[in-house]
């Protein structure tokens, strides 16, 4: 293999080595790597393009129920998403919350509370 000698700032250096030897790594080993991907050969993005739409196209067929097709099933919305990590992270509050919203709803359809939970009820004369 062959050497390479590269001109660096011996600040640039000190600073390199430390943190290859907290990654359990060297500068050499770090260079080489840069090097390796430097050179490695360009993707070729639209056979990555066919891959891709083989794959979705492999998907899409997977979904098919007696030979009619089937669209391929939606991403959860922002708010459905937001209600499941707020139950995984957080059961205690997020119990409370949809408690008093399930309440507050109640009440709205009875009519007996109006259905802006801001709305605050007018004070008595």
């Amino acid at each position: 293999m062959p050497n390479l000698t590269v001109v660096i700032d011996d600040d640039v250096l000190r600073a390199a080595r430390i943190k290859a030897l907290q990654q359990g790594t060297s500068v050499n080993e770090i260079c080489r790597e840069a090097i390796t991907r430097f050179a490695a050969p360009v993707h070729d993005h639209g056979e990555w393009m066919r891959k891709w739409r083989a794959l979705r196209a492999e998907i899409q067929a997977g979904y098919q129920v007696k030979g009619a097709p089937q669209p391929l099933p939606m991403w959860p919305s922002r708010e459905a998403m937001y209600d499941d990590i707020m139950a995984e992270r957080m059961p205690t509050l997020w119990a409370k919350l949809t408690a008093e919203e399930a309440a507050r709803a109640a009440r709205a359809a009875d009519g007996t509370a109006p259905t802006d939970p801001q709305a605050q009820p007018s004070p008595q004369r």
